[in-house]
């Protein structure tokens, strides 16, 4: 079936009246009669029931048209993204990121973008812990990168990017500062600072309220910064979870990072909302992905190397 003949199908499946989908599709109605028989021969039975009063779908039709659908819309934006690729890119993008390395990421993916697209402007920020995502719903960010998870049925779960391992960041005088890792266990023997503003599920996950063994994990202040946890910590209130490369970003002599021996990883993905689908979201989307994957590469080959030089 050619892309043509899906067309005809799927508007004359939508109008139920031959006259209309020539007209729509600025055809004949002969051209859509004889589309509609091509395809009733090739499929071996009756897509439609036609009377002089009226078209109705029969229930194979109305199978392939659910089929259809979707692969349709998927095909129609693909054309437009190329479309619009030929055209040249143009508008403005607001990227959040929640993270120094995300924000990293961010900047080197928007320098290609920008090399590519140079009629297309990139705007910056970074994302606040408190309502990460209201930024998105107000239309005030295009795009975000931040760690997961997120279910939200106006947000777009777009592809994890990269992984993180987590660590631990308590005082530098606590007894776990001394040790070379800690344990999901461990949280039981200390109180955890944590952040509001965040989806329950998302703190659940990062903020447990149980070990792994049904210990309860006492519960110390929260906060809406990420600066006030470290302070809190140093301060000796408590201990916090956070990803291990945190270490480089944020050391102070006052807190240590201990890595967790068998915690999770942090996943760290893209986010849009719905209604901002569009082709230079997309287009910046498939350079950042693309961005993220050559880093993972080069990481790891600087990784081999120093393993073979013996570092």
């Amino acid at each position: 079936m050619e892309l043509r003949e899906i067309e005809i199908f799927l508007a004359l499946a939508e109008e139920l009246h031959f006259g209309r989908t020539a007209d729509r599709l600025h055809v004949t109605p002969a051209r859509v009669s004889q589309a509609i028989k091509k395809q009733e021969r090739v499929i071996g039975a009756e897509l439609f029931k036609r009377t002089s009063r009226n078209v109705q779908l029969t229930p194979i039709g109305a199978q392939l048209r659910d089929g259809l659908a979707v692969g349709y819309q998927h095909i129609q934006e693909a054309l437009a993204a190329a479309s619009a690729a030929g055209r040249g890119i143009t508008g403005e993008l607001h990227i959040g990121y929640a993270t120094a390395w995300c924000g990293n990421l961010i900047v080197t993916a928007a320098d290609t973008f920008r090399a590519r697209h140079p009629d297309c402007r990139i705007h910056i920020y970074e994302s606040p812990l408190l309502e990460p995502l209201g930024p998105m719903r107000d239309g005030s960010r295009d795009l975000q990168l931040i760690e997961l998870p997120i279910d939200e049925p106006d947000i777009v779960n777009g592809p994890v990017l990269f992984t993180e391992p987590r660590a631990l960041i308590v005082p530098a005088g606590h007894p776990f500062a001394e040790r070379e890792t800690v344990s999901v266990e461990d949280l039981a023997d200390a109180p955890l600072i944590t952040i509001t503003g965040q989806p329950q599920y998302f703190l659940d996950l990062h903020y447990p309220h149980r070990t792994p063994q049904g210990r309860l994990i006492p519960r110390g202040p929260s906060t809406t910064a990420w600066q006030e946890v470290l302070t809190m910590v140093a301060a000796g209130k408590g201990v916090s979870p956070t990803c291990a490369r945190a270490a480089h970003y944020y050391s102070r002599p006052d807190i240590v990072y201990v890595p967790f021996s068998d915690a999770p990883p942090v996943e760290y993905g893209l986010l849009w909302s719905a209604a901002a689908n569009t082709p230079r979201l997309r287009a910046f989307v498939q350079t950042i992905v693309e961005t993220a994957a050559s880093q993972v590469t080069e990481s790891a080959e600087l990784t081999g190397r120093r393993s073979l030089s013996g570092e």
